[in-house]
């Protein structure tokens, strides 16, 4: 599947066409001998992703988003296609790139383990040659917009997952790169830090008109960062388009849970489905489409008919959505 091209009066920030990478896996079969099996994690993608565009890149794991990021970034070689990263071929042209990207790995980290905070900023704004001054401006909006201001004089290594996330988060900004791509930027944080790092994102994507590429698990990650949605599974695109226009692809879901105060028979609601209870009634799981009510539509209407003690939201599972999209052919 091909994107939409954009108008051509500028360069892309992201292209590839055909893109594929294979890795050969060995097997054992039987005692001693072995067999080899060629893993196509990347299967001809092409994908064009315009300058100040927010890509949600999602999948299931294993469904090569990983593999495909770090083709855009330069470190692995494609078995085939062509790719380039802001007008660059990614990896001869690798140094230059980093100067033009900044990448946050769920996984792997670009902070400094045993110093405290402030010094990898440091650090990593003397590899980039940044202006001294310009530097500590750029530090002191970052550590001010994502709130570690208290994290800075404390060892990398002692710091919460949250903490660090966000830490390395302002690591790949301090350079202003124009393309910033994210592997699951809000895991282990709370839903406070979670929206301010949102937030952050949105407003450093309107000054300084940053591409963002970011790959998650959290669909409202998606809802609320995201301009255009690429779905792959086993290795293809299998959709590229808007997030209401998945939401009607897949008839896309929410499951609002509410706790009452007393056992309840089953609610019968107009924005919502009843989908089941627990404990007699005190928990019960109510589905509703986003594209035709809202959260809180719903929970009036609940509210109106029983007093509620807590609620959560939950979020469909990425992996049920490409499940979805692959059995419907999309």
């Amino acid at each position: 599947m091909t994107t939409t091209p954009t108008d051509g009066t500028t360069e892309p920030i992201i292209e590839f066409t055909d893109l594929r990478r294979s890795f050969v896996v060995r097997q054992k079969a039987g005692r001693v001998r072995r067999t080899k099996k060629t893993v196509h994690a990347v299967d001809g993608v092409s994908v064009r992703v315009a300058a100040g565009e927010a890509c949600g890149y999602i999948g299931a794991n294993g469904a090569g988003k990983s593999t495909t990021i770090k083709m855009i970034t330069g470190i692995l070689v494609p078995t085939a296609g062509a790719v380039r990263t802001c007008g660059l071929d990614p990896v001869p042209q690798r140094r230059q790139l980093a100067r033009e990207i900044g990448v946050v790995f769920g996984q792997r980290s670009q902070l400094w383990w045993d110093l405290p905070l402030r010094d990898s900023f440091t650090i990593l704004a003397a590899i980039h040659r940044l202006d001294p001054a310009a530097s500590r401006d750029r530090t002191a909006r970052l550590v001010e917009g994502l709130g570690i201001a208290d994290q800075l004089d404390t060892p990398v290594r002692q710091l919460s997952l949250g903490e660090r996330m966000r830490g390395e988060v302002a690591a790949a900004l301090v350079h202003s790169p124009r393309l910033l791509v994210l592997d699951e930027p809000t895991i282990g944080l709370d839903m406070i830090s979670k929206e301010r790092l949102r937030q952050f994102l949105i407003a450093e994507r309107a000054e300084r008109g940053t591409t963002l590429l970011l790959t998650t698990h959290d669909m409202s990650d998606i809802e609320r960062l995201c301009d255009r949605v690429l779905v792959v599974d086993h290795g293809r695109l299998v959709y590229d388009g808007t997030l209401p226009g998945l939401a009607q692809r897949v008839a896309l879901q929410r499951v609002l849970v509410v706790d009452l105060w007393e056992p309840r028979p089953p609610l019968q609601l107009d924005e919502a489905t009843h989908l089941g209870s627990e404990g007699e009634g005190v928990r019960q799981r109510l589905a509703f489409s986003p594209t035709t009510t809202t959260a809180a539509r719903v929970l009036a209407e609940v509210a109106a008919q029983v007093e509620v003690r807590d609620l959560t939201l939950e979020e469909p599972a990425i992996e049920d959505i490409v499940r979805t999209l692959y059995h419907s052919g999309a």
